[in-house]
């Protein structure tokens, strides 16, 4: 029997992405899709967050919450006390271990909507919350509150638009469905100390912005 999409756990949806190079593919095992590898999404991006990340008298520990294949974070590694990097693909981390090597970093596979995040001072989640349902994310909002700092990056539309409409979890995001990921909108209402968006690309072939945005939180 045929298992609808909707009844399957994330963890299988986003294997199928990779499996089937459904985000792309640039000849390697896994890709994580143009926003972790063309120049234009990437440079300003590494550029904004390295900012950040060097702004501290003393490096600081981060957690990249859905790290995908590592194109971006291999980058921010250097600028950290400690960096450890989740994603809920199991394939996808054994392979990560073997491509990255650093006294400084740390793979761990988990579902970060059903599993307790590890301890830090930063949560990165790039283009992350954009796939999930709103379930899932108000499960990941709950657990935020234990980092200082969120680094949260989103495609959303252009404008006013109505965030956090519901999505199934899976490669599509709201953005055809004019919203985007609010985390403190309804139903989610972050809370937070203060807000700072780093940056916002345009994007040409999809529509839309992708923004960054710092969060210090309670």
């Amino acid at each position: 029997m045929k298992i609808s999409k909707k009844a399957w756990p994330t963890i299988k949806v986003m294997e199928q992405v990779y499996e089937k190079k459904l985000w792309g593919e640039d000849g390697s095992l896994y890709y994580s899709g143009q926003g972790s590898h063309h120049p234009d999404f990437v440079a300003p991006y590494l550029k904004a967050v390295t900012s950040f990340l060097k702004s501290f008298e003393q490096p600081i520990s981060v957690c990249d919450l859905g790290c995908g294949d590592f194109n971006i974070g291999k980058s921010l590694v250097k600028h950290t006390k400690k960096y450890i990097a989740v994603d809920v693909v199991p394939d996808l981390i054994t392979y990560n271990k073997k491509q990255f090597r650093d006294y400084n970093l740390e793979f761990s596979c988990l579902d970060i909507a059903k599993d307790k995040l590890p301890s830090g001072d930063c949560a990165i989640l790039r283009q992350v919350l954009q796939h999930l349902s709103n379930t899932e994310i108000s499960n990941i909002v709950d657990k935020l509150y234990g980092f200082q700092y969120l680094l949260l990056t989103e495609h959303v539309p252009v404008g006013s638009f109505i965030p956090n409409k519901e999505l199934v979890s899976g490669q599509g995001i709201r953005l055809k469905k004019q919203s985007g990921v609010v985390l403190t909108a309804a139903p989610f209402h972050l809370k937070l100390k203060e807000e700072k968006k780093l940056l916002s690309l345009d994007v040409l072939d999809y529509g839309g912005v992708i923004e960054t945005v710092l969060y210090k939180l309670f």
